[in-house]
């Protein structure tokens, strides 16, 4: 008993100093390792180990606690604020103990641990073969994951079993409740890992022929992109906020709105991407994987200045921008962003029709150049695109420009 709350102190003591090399505010710091303090005393109650604790029991101390008194006062139903520090605290805890949480746990089953070799077959071959970005990876690996669990539960089948009425069963249990363009994802996401499984021998023949999917036409469908007057606006309210996250996110949406990067393109900047002598900015295409050297135009030169000097955090990492808040990170990937510029739209009071993320900035970036007669390839090099097909996506967004050349309708067809 003894030997075990010595660990514990141990631990706490590692947590606190975690959260201070991490620079959390002393609030929280004392908050956490409180809450800590409260769950490592009622494991040793219990004469349970904190190295060997599971998801479950976190889950069922978490419970209990809600039952307390203490947490059944009137201040406390009004919020689940304090149940959720608890529950932040411990899973912190938990990822300084283990390093990760929650841990992987082994396969269950030697199907769940045939299935792991294929995923895992399936990101290699991806990575190796087909060149392909990781957040593409990321999303495949998704969908083949929800295809195998989908076979382990209506049949109890594995990959090698695979019927084409297997995969027209699951595709209509998947589309049902989703869009066209949704399902049109989930046949390509589908239809490359079916290639995968016959590439590596696991099917005798390629089901990949046999997905079908809707028709999506050629340019079928209008990009939505933000008027420029929208994106002054959301400028200017942001440029206002001189706080240190204001700073950051008009440094963000200033790149977004002067180059038409991808979300992506913004989040992977690192410090050393900007050569201040010679104003160029390095940027690395998440989606095709190569490089471009753009010039350093002085506002976004300026927006981004003013947050090094007054609104990044001080921090050893190299990416520029960083989270606002301990711990201090990098963003996570280019959708870390869409909550971001959509706060900013809201404080700007604008509400567009199409897109409300990152996106619609370089659409609108598009629509800006194609009205100052920039040329098509021109434009495909500044947005980072592999052919003008990408590119001339975007020539139905200059909706006036088509209208000044349309022709009359002839007046028997108008009465």
């Amino acid at each position: 008993m003894d030997n075990l709350r010595s660990s514990n102190d141990v631990w706490l003591q590692q947590l606190a100093v975690h959260l201070e090399r991490e620079k959390y505010d002393s609030g929280v710091v004392k908050n956490y390792t409180a809450a800590v303090n409260r769950f490592l005393k009622h494991l040793e109650k219990n004469r349970l180990n904190a190295e060997h604790v599971q998801s479950s029991d976190i889950e069922c101390y978490l419970s209990a606690l809600r039952l307390s008194r203490r947490y059944r006062k009137p201040h406390c139903r009004k919020s689940n604020g304090l149940r959720r520090l608890h529950r932040s605290a411990i899973h912190m805890f938990m990822r300084v103990l283990h390093g990760q949480w929650p841990i992987a746990m082994p396969p269950g089953s030697e199907r769940e641990r045939l299935q792991r070799l294929v995923i895992a077959g399936y990101d290699g071959w991806m990575c190796d073969v087909r060149g392909l970005a990781a957040q593409t990876r990321s999303d495949r690996l998704a969908e083949a994951s929800r295809f195998l669990k989908w076979l382990t539960e209506s049949g109890g089948k594995n990959a090698e079993d695979l019927k084409v009425a297997d995969i027209d069963a699951y595709l209509q249990s998947r589309a049902a409740y989703v869009r066209r363009v949704s399902r049109k994802g989930i046949v390509t996401k589908l239809r490359g890992f079916l290639r995968h499984l016959h590439f590596a021998r696991i099917t005798a023949r390629d089901l990949s022929t046999a997905v079908i999917g809707p028709t999506l036409y050629a340019y079928e469908g209008i990009p939505s992109a933000l008027r420029a007057e929208d994106v002054e606006k959301v400028l200017s309210v942001t440029q206002r906020d001189r706080s240190a996250k204001g700073r950051r996110d008009f440094a963000i949406l200033t790149l977004l709105s002067s180059y038409g990067l991808r979300a992506g393109e913004i989040t992977s900047l690192c410090l050393q991407d900007i050569d201040w002598k010679n104003s160029r900015l390095q940027v690395r295409h998440s989606k095709t994987g190569a490089q471009s050297t753009l010039p350093l135009l002085n506002g976004p030169g300026e927006a981004i200045l003013d947050y090094l000097r007054d609104g990044r955090p001080r921090t050893e990492l190299r990416e520029l921008f960083i989270r606002s808040r301990a711990p201090y990170r990098p963003f996570a990937c280019g959708s870390s962003l869409y909550t971001t510029i959509r706060r900013r739209l809201a404080a700007a009071d604008i509400t567009p029709t199409g897109k409300k993320g990152p996106h619609a900035f370089r659409h609108a970036r598009a629509v800006t150049m194609l009205r100052s007669k920039v040329p098509l390839k021109l434009i495909g090099d500044v947005l980072g695109h592999r052919s003008t097909h990408s590119t001339g996506a975007y020539l139905k967004l200059a909706t006036d420009d088509l209208r000044s050349v349309a022709l009359e309708i002839p007046s028997e067809v108008r009465t």
